[in-house]
């Protein structure tokens, strides 16, 4: 199974440029998306992208592409796409998965705060879900966790919060009876405690394994260039793995294929 992981940065590095992207990657099997927008445009007066100066739930947009999630339910037609939001009904995550697949289960369940927690201050600090996937394969059942992690603008070191969204993610791997993968922004530095709980749960790290030092494109301008994970649990068999060198977004595309 082919996957790719993207933080899409709302398609603001470029709206045509992400769309090929994707339609050039339709031998994917799975995307797992972070900062996906599906603003309703019966609330938006039928305006399609808001730009510099546009406000929906209090973030300001930049060139972004609010209506993300509905086109590419449109340019995807051979995947069914499932968006879980994590701020209001118009900003999460979602996943899209190719129809020849055999889908068992798809949800969320929340890490930080809960579905209907607004934040005060910086909108950034919103709460946080993981949405999960569990695929039937010729070798049994597989699930695949899609995640984005906490902003609480202290940077990406450790704090109570992110540290409690860890022990929240572990506590529903826990339930899994299948092998897995767990991927997404996790909004961390490599040698943070937030991060190590997860290997020390038993987990592959991907990145570390393959000894990445950035995840982050030329787009990104900040010092601290990684954010994005892998981890995969046992008896996922790892076929490749590597970091894309597309610049469609401030977060690098990651490829993974297992079996």
């Amino acid at each position: 199974m082919k996957l790719i992981t993207l933080n899409t940065w709302g398609a603001r590095a470029g709206h045509k440029e992400f769309l090929e992207f994707i339609e050039n990657n339709k031998e994917i099997e799975l995307f797992c998306f972070q900062e996906i927008w599906n603003v309703n445009n019966e609330n938006m007066d039928d305006v399609k992208y808001l730009l510099n100066d546009a406000i929906v739930g209090g973030v300001v947009l930049q060139n972004m592409m609010t209506n993300l999630y509905k086109t590419l339910e449109i340019l995807m037609s051979s995947y069914k796409g499932y968006f879980r939001p994590h701020y209001g009904t118009h900003y999460g995550l979602a996943m899209f998965v190719k129809n020849n697949l055999n889908l068992k289960q798809e949800g969320d369940v929340f890490v930080y705060k809960t579905r209907e927690f607004i934040p005060t201050g910086d909108a950034g600090n919103h709460a946080r879900n993981i949405q999960y996937m569990s695929i039937e394969t010729p070798n049994g059942t597989r699930t695949i966790i899609n995640f984005h992690g906490i902003w609480n603008g202290k940077g990406k070191t450790d704090t109570e919060d992110r540290l409690l969204q860890s022990d929240n993610i572990v506590m529903f791997l826990k339930t899994l009876t299948n092998p897995f993968v767990l991927c997404g922004d996790f909004n961390l530095l490599p040698d943070t405690e937030s991060l190590k709980k997860f290997e020390l749960f038993g987990l592959r790290n991907l990145i570390k394994e393959n000894s990445i030092t950035s995840t982050r494109t030329s787009l990104y301008k900040k010092e601290h260039r990684m954010a994005d994970y892998v981890f995969v649990s046992e008896g996922i068999k790892v076929n490749d793995f590597k970091v894309l060198p597309d610049e469609v977004s401030d977060h690098s595309p990651i490829f993974l294929d297992f079996e």
